[in-house]
């Protein structure tokens, strides 16, 4: 019997009804400004669609190129929930959302499942919403695709970048970092801080701490792994909830990156 991870925050974070979820993802990627690219890597915000949607869609908006190549994503994204040494894979055999069900990579997973920071469990999957909010997005992008999911807690860059190592594939693979920027600080501020980590990630520059970024681990690990296979970032969008929704007083920053190989655009 298949064992199915359920939503855990349709109806709060997006939508949980099918058609009105379709709806507010086409209309955000309708309004975004794509830039074609080849696509291998994504950071994407991960907060309730009102506030990060439209700066996730411009970063989805960007595989159109690729898109019909990509059969496996590989999503991290930071434990909210639950504590883990490591870095969680599921039990359950699939994902849902509202807009169906995709199919967790076995072949991904025996790929890695005997590292030591590699753990199973569906209890650190099972509230937390850094990866279930970007499934919407890919399912709406991507033609059918099957899920590497991995909820990251306390690890070294290099431990996520040997794992992403693991299953780097070739135009087949997507990795897909989950990540917000800074939390709660006035507007002017926000902006400022978050300008300054985005040039770290643009130079490919580690991050100190998860002040600057909540997925600063996965985005960590990322960094390392680009800089071995020879990925260049662009920034597609910055802003933060002061912009999208919500008051100035105390924003949440949130950025779409993509990561291409060598120079290509």
């Amino acid at each position: 019997m298949t064992s199915v991870r359920p939503p855990a925050v349709a109806g709060g974070f997006y939508p949980g009804n099918a058609s009105a979820l379709r709806r507010t993802i086409n209309e955000m990627l309708s309004a975004a400004r794509p830039r074609p690219m080849s696509v291998k890597a994504l950071i994407a915000p991960h907060a309730g669609y009102v506030y990060s949607g439209p700066v996730a869609a411009s970063g989805y908006a960007s595989l159109k190129q690729n898109a019909p190549h990509i059969r496996r994503v590989v999503l991290l994204g930071p434990t909210h929930r639950v504590a883990v040494r490591g870095l969680a894979l599921p039990e359950a055999q699939a994902f849902a959302t509202p807009l169906g069900e995709i199919k967790i990579d076995k072949d991904a997973v025996r790929a890695i499942v005997s590292l030591p920071q590699i753990v199973a469990s569906d209890h650190v999957h099972a509230l937390e919403h850094s990866l279930e909010v970007q499934l919407p997005f890919l399912q709406t992008v991507l033609d059918d695709f099957t899920l590497l999911p991995l909820a990251v807690g306390m690890a070294t860059p290099e431990e996520v970048a040997e794992v992403l190592d693991a299953v780097w594939g070739g135009p087949e693979t997507l990795i897909v970092v989950s990540s917000d920027l800074s939390h709660y600080l006035p507007y002017a501020a926000a902006q400022a801080t978050d300008r300054a980590t985005v040039d770290n990630i643009l130079h490919l520059r580690l991050l100190d701490n998860h002040e600057q970024a909540c997925g600063a681990t996965p985005i960590n690990g990322l960094l390392l792994a680009a800089r071995r296979h020879g990925l260049t970032p662009h920034l597609l969008d910055l802003r933060n909830s002061g912009d999208t929704a919500g008051s100035r007083d105390g924003v949440v920053g949130y950025a779409a990156i993509a990561f291409t190989p060598g120079d290509a655009t």
